[in-house]
C-alpha cells in the first residue's frame, strides 16, 4: 500500500483504546504459552528444531566471566561434523538451557550474547552442570509486563503526558514552532535529511521521520541527537531490538556523544560493551570498595551457616547475619550512587524500549527519539514516551510491521505500529519523508520507489548506476552487468512441498537453481561474504543452508554466506541478494508472500545485483506481483528456467 493509497484513521477514545491494548497483551501471552506447548510436543530430535526455536545435542566448548559476575557459556554440536541448524534465537533472545536428553533435568535461564555460523554463547547467572545440552527461546513475560505497566499509566496520565497521550491518539492537534534557520549540518547530510532534522526541531510534541530503504534514517537521527546535545538537552534514544539499539550507539560513539548503554551486557554487541552501565560501573572509583563489601558479607553468611564444635553465644548467628545485611545494604547504596554517577555524566542514554524503569529512577527527558519504530506493537514505545516532553519517531510502514503472535490480536489491529497510528491521524503535519537513497542501483529501487512511496526516491549519484563487476577481482559477464534478473519457472513442474516431519514449505528444484547461481557469482570473482540468500519459508532456508554447505569450500571460517527468512535481513545489505520465492501450486495460492511490506525488504537489499526466482502462474494471480512481472519484462530482465544451461 502506497503512501497516496493510506486510508484515514479516525481518532479513538483514549481509555477504550488503552483497554484494548491490554486485551491484546493478554491475547498475545496466551498465543506464546501455546507456542510454548506445541514445542514441548515435539521433544524428539527430528522435530524440536524445525520451528527454529530449539537447538539440541550441544557441548558445553567455553565458558568465562562477564559483566555483572555472570557467566558466558559457548555451545558447539556434541557432533562436530553436524552444522549447527538454522535458527531465530537471536542475540538479546531470552532463553533456557537445559540438561539433554534429560527432560526431567536441570534448567537455567539466560540471554543469547553472541552467535556464530558455527555456535552460540549463552550469557546465565548460575554455573552449568552437564555434559549435554538444548537450548530454548523463552517466553518474554518481562517485556510484556513492562509494556503493560507504561500503558496503565498513560491511560490515566494528565498535564503534559496527558497532552501527548491525547495528540498520539488523535484527539489533539500537534504544534510546531516555526523552523530554524540556525541550525549547521556536517557536510554529507542530503537536503531531505536536513529538513527532517530542521523539522523535528520545530516539532513542540511528535514529530515521524520516515526513511524508506537506503536513505540513511539512523544518520539523520543521529544528526537530530547530536544536535540536540549541542544546545545542552537531554536525549533518550531507544529502538525495539538491541541489534537497532547497538546500531545507534555505534553512531553516536563514533560522533564522539557522551552516551550510556543500559541493558542486560549479554544483549549488546561485545565490541560496544565498555559503554554499558554495567561496563562504565565496573570502571567506577568506587567499585574495588563495593566488591569488597560483597566479597565479606558473603564470608560473614558463610561463617553464619558454619557448623561448629563449640556452643555459639545466644544470637550469634543472628547478630552474623545482620552485620551481613547492613553490609550488602551500604554496598548496594554504594552501587546505586556509582550508577546515578555515571548516568549523570551522559548526555545520551541508549536503550531498549522497554528497559528497567528502576534503572533510570526519576530521570526525565526533553527528547526522546525512538528508531525503527513501525517494529514495535504500541504498547513497546509507551514506556520511553511517558519521560519526555517530546518525540520524534523514525521507522517505514512500508516494511516489516510488528512481530505478534496472535493472528487475532494482529487483525484486531494489534500489528499497527504507534508510528503507523501517527501517520493515519495526521498525515504529512507530523512527517518528512527522506527520499535519497544510498544503496541500490537505480533498477533495484525503482519498482519498490513507485509502488510503495509514489516514485519519490532518488538514487544518489554514488549508486545509481553501480554494477557488481565495478568491484576489484570481479570479472564482468551477463551475470554481473545486468543489475536484476528474475528467472520465471513457470511450467517447469516445480511444485512446492511440505518439509518432511514439518508444516513449512519448501521447492527443492529452486534451491538447486538457486545454489547454481550464488556459484556462478562467486566464480565471476564476487566473495560469499557479500551474497546473501532470502526465502520466506524457514524449510527452504533449511534446504538452500544445507545444499551451500555441501557445494561451498566451507573450511574457512571467515566464509559467512548468509541464508535465512525475510526478517533476518531487516536494515541489512549486501552486494548481491538472490530470493527463492517457493510457492508453486496449481491453485495460485501464495499465502504469506502476499504481505507486501515484507517483499519490499526482499527486495531493497541488494546493492548491485538482484535474482529473483520464482512462478509467474502461481504469483502472477496476486496484484502486487502482476506489477512486479510486468516490471521485470519492462526492464527486460525477464528471463525462463528454460534459458539456464542444462534445462
Amino acid at each position: 500500500m502506497s503512501a497516496r493509497n493510506r486510508k484515514k484513521l479516525p481518532s479513538v477514545e483514549s481509555d477504550q483504546h488503552f483497554v484494548q491494548m491490554i486485551e491484546w497483551l493478554a491475547m498475545e501471552s496466551k498465543a506464546e504459552v501455546e507456542r510454548m506447548a506445541e514445542r514441548r510436543q515435539r521433544m524428539n530430535s527430528a522435530t524440536a528444531e524445525k520451528g527454529g526455536e530449539t537447538i539440541l545435542d550441544l557441548a558445553m566448548v567455553d565458558h568465562r566471566s562477564g559483566l555483572g559476575g555472570r557467566f558466558l557459556f559457548s555451545f558447539q554440536r556434541r557432533n562436530i561434523n553436524l552444522p549447527m541448524p538454522w535458527h531465530r534465537l537471536k542475540v538479546g533472545s531470552p532463553v533456557v538451557v537445559s540438561e539433554f536428553p534429560d527432560a526431567a533435568g536441570d534448567s537455567w535461564s539466560g540471554v543469547v550474547s553472541s552467535r556464530s555460523k558455527n555456535g552460540i554463547q549463552v550469557a546465565v547467572d548460575h554455573w552449568l552442570d552437564g555434559d549435554c545440552f538444548r537450548i530454548d527461546l523463552a517466553a518474554d513475560e518481562v517485556t510484556r509486563q513492562r509494556q503493560l505497566a507504561a500503558i496503565a499509566t498513560a491511560k490515566d496520565s494528565r498535564g503534559r503526558l496527558g497532552q501527548l497521550r491525547e495528540i498520539m491518539m488523535g484527539e489533539r492537534e500537534p504544534t510546531f514552532a516555526p523552523a530554524s534557520t540556525e541550525l549547521i549540518f556536517r557536510a554529507d547530510l542530503n537536503e531531505s535529511q536536513q529538513e527532517a532534522v530542521r523539522f523535528a526541531f520545530s516539532a513542540n510534541d511528535v514529530a515521524v521521520i520516515h526513511g524508506p530503504p537506503g536513505t540513511g534514517k539512523t544518520t539523520t537521527v543521529v544528526e537530530l541527537i547530536t544536535q540536540a546535545t549541542q544546545r545542552g538537552q537531554s536525549v533518550l534514544a531507544c529502538a525495539p531490538s538491541n541489534t537497532a539499539v547497538d546500531n545507534l550507539l555505534e553512531k553516536l560513539i563514533a560522533a564522539k556523544q557522551k552516551v550510556v548503554r543500559i541493558g542486560h551486557p549479554a544483549r549488546v554487541a561485545e565490541r560496544l560493551r565498555d559503554y554499558t552501565l554495567d561496563g562504565l560501573v565496573e570502571q567506577h572509583e568506587n567499585q574495588s570498595v563495593i566488591r569488597e563489601m560483597y566479597r565479606e558479607a558473603e564470608q560473614i553468611y558463610r561463617r553464619a551457616a558454619k557448623w561448629t564444635r563449640s556452643k555459639r553465644a545466644r544470637g550469634e548467628r543472628q547478630e552474623m547475619r545482620r552485620e551481613a545485611r547492613e553490609l550488602q545494604q551500604h554496598a548496594r547504596m554504594m552501587e546505586r550512587q556509582a550508577i546515578d554517577s555515571t548516568l549523570g555524566r551522559a548526555d545520551i542514554i541508549c536503550a531498549t524500549t522497554t528497559f528497567n524503569e528502576d534503572v533510570l529512577g526519576e530521570r526525565w527527558f526533553d527528547l526522546v527519539v525512538i528508531d525503527e519504530a513501525c517494529q514495535s506493537v504500541e504498547p513497546g514505545c509507551w514506556q520511553p514516551i511517558l519521560r519526555c516532553d517530546k518525540v520524534v519517531m523514525a521507522g517505514d510502514p512500508m516494511q516489516l510491521p510488528p512481530t505478534v503472535l496472535s493472528s487475532d490480536a494482529a487483525r484486531q489491529g494489534f500489528n499497527l505500529s504507534l508510528l503507523e497510528r501517527q501517520l493515519k491521524l495526521h498525515g504529512d503535519t507530523v512527517t518528512r519523508l527522506l527520499n535519497v537513497q544510498y544503496r541500490m542501483h537505480d533498477q533495484i529501487m525503482t519498482f519498490s520507489s513507485d509502488h510503495f512511496y509514489d516514485g519519490k526516491l532518488i538514487s544518489h549519484e554514488s549508486v545509481a548506476q553501480h554494477r557488481l563487476h565495478d568491484l576489484e577481482s570481479v570479472v564482468e559477464n551477463e551475470l554481473t552487468r545486468e543489475p536484476v534478473t528474475f528467472i520465471d519457472t513457470a511450467g517447469a513442474g516445480w511444485d512446492e512441498e511440505l518439509e518432511p516431519d514439518g508444516m513449512s514449505k519448501r521447492n527443492p528444484q529452486e534451491a538447486a537453481l538457486l545454489v547454481k547461481k550464488v556459484q556462478a557469482l562467486i566464480e565471476s570473482g564476487l566473495s560469499a561474504d557479500d551474497i546473501a540468500v532470502i526465502a520466506p519459508y524457514a524449510a527452504q532456508v533449511r534446504l538452500i543452508r544445507q545444499r551451500l554447505t555441501d557445494v561451498l569450500d566451507h573450511d574457512a571460517s571467515d566464509v559467512n554466506l548468509e541464508v535465512d527468512t525475510v526478517d533476518g535481513f531487516q536494515g541489512r545489505e549486501k552486494e548481491a541478494v538472490v530470493i527463492s520465492l517457493v510457492r508453486s501450486n496449481s491453485a495460485g495460492e501464495i499465502g504469506f508472500l502476499s504481505d507486501e511490506r515484507r517483499m519490499n525488504v526482499a527486495l531493497t537489499r541488494a546493492r548491485r545485483k538482484l535474482i529473483v526466482i520464482g512462478d509467474s502462474a502461481t504469483l502472477g494471480g496476486h496484484e502486487f506481483y502482476q506489477s512486479l512481472l510486468e516490471y521485470f519484462e519492462q526492464q527486460g530482465v525477464y528471463h525462463t528456467v528454460w534459458e539456464e544451461p542444462g534445462s
